[in-house]
């Protein structure tokens, strides 16, 4: 059994890492500021004897005696990290740097998790991990973007100057349940509007692509990351490289849910990416990884999981 820090433990992602966590039965601490994550989302776990949950914000430092951190802390919806992104841009900047500290007294293995945003608005189609990115750095989404970058850069630096033993992932497009209502992101967008047998807002032309994986096939590559040897640090890509067009998710959607709901455009937003699809060579090399969940079959179940919530 080891002691594990999860940031953002409490966040979408961050709650189904915890679970799996605890089910294989590690101590958990599970920490979060709750400004994007929710408590009902670990609401199953508490009370159990290897789970904790903190309120804590990780632009302040924090220590515990753990083996392992998985550094998951800053809202990752577009909605959320806009709304303030010069808290954004300290959670993940100054959120790298403290858990780095702790890892370094510690001694304990961290993992980053780091986004696809990296790459910005790419050139080079699939994306491999080589790939340096094109990205704006004063633009709406530069919080996001520049600040994952930045936590990036200090984990190399802390592992070449102090010898941390760092794993940075770069998360491409996830869903799944525990997604809020009001995340913004498109598949959650997608299937509560038609739910509520409203129209399905599209985003310039439709024409944009996305990879979309399901939160259970990401948290097993973070837990195969996590497990690997120290030699190997990545970034390594998780991501589904199925692509699919915004128009083709949106028909899919209607497809699956029914109703009367049809498809409108809008403007396109500043900065969003014209295609982002994962070259996953890496992860099936040195982790034996790759997606096992379809679109297909995780659509039915985020269906499932918002039709209840919406009632």
């Amino acid at each position: 059994m080891k002691r594990i820090l999860v940031t953002g433990g409490a966040g979408f992602i961050g709650s189904h890492l915890c679970e799996r966590l605890v089910n294989d039965g590690h101590d958990v601490i599970c920490l979060d500021n709750f400004y994007s994550g929710s408590k009902e989302n670990v609401w199953h776990l508490i009370g159990k004897p290897n789970f904790e949950l903190v309120r804590h914000d990780v632009i302040n430092p924090y220590w515990a005696e753990v083996d392992e951190i998985y550094n998951l802390a800053c809202p990752a919806s577009p909605i959320y990290y806009q709304n303030d992104p010069i808290q954004t841009t300290k959670t993940s900047v100054f959120g790298a740097y403290h858990m780095l500290g702790l890892a370094r007294r510690t001694k304990a293995k961290i993992l980053q998790s780091s986004t696809s945003e990296v790459y910005g608005d790419p050139n080079i189609h699939p994306q491999p991990e080589s790939y340096w990115g094109n990205v704006n750095p004063i633009g709406l989404r530069s919080c996001y973007d520049e600040g994952k970058r930045c936590a990036e850069t200090l984990f190399f630096d802390y592992h070449r100057l102090h010898k941390v033993r760092v794993k940075v992932i770069r998360i491409f497009n996830t869903y799944g349940p525990r997604m809020a209502i009001s995340d913004g992101r498109v598949v959650s967008n997608f299937v509560v509007q038609a739910l509520r047998g409203e129209d399905l807002t599209i985003y310039g032309d439709g024409q944009q692509t996305r990879s979309f994986q399901y939160v259970s096939d990401l948290i097993e590559g973070m837990i195969r990351t996590m497990a690997t040897s120290d030699d190997f640090t990545g970034p390594v890509n998780l991501g589904n490289p199925g692509e699919f067009t915004m128009l083709e998710l949106a028909e899919k959607v209607i497809q699956k849910i029914g109703g009367k709901s049809k498809i409108v455009f809008r403007p396109l937003p500043s900065d969003d990416p014209k295609m982002r699809r994962p070259d996953i060579t890496l992860a099936k090399r040195e982790l034996g990884w790759e997606p096992k969940v379809s679109l297909d079959e995780g659509l039915d179940y985020i269906i499932a999981y918002f039709r209840q919530k919406i009632g």
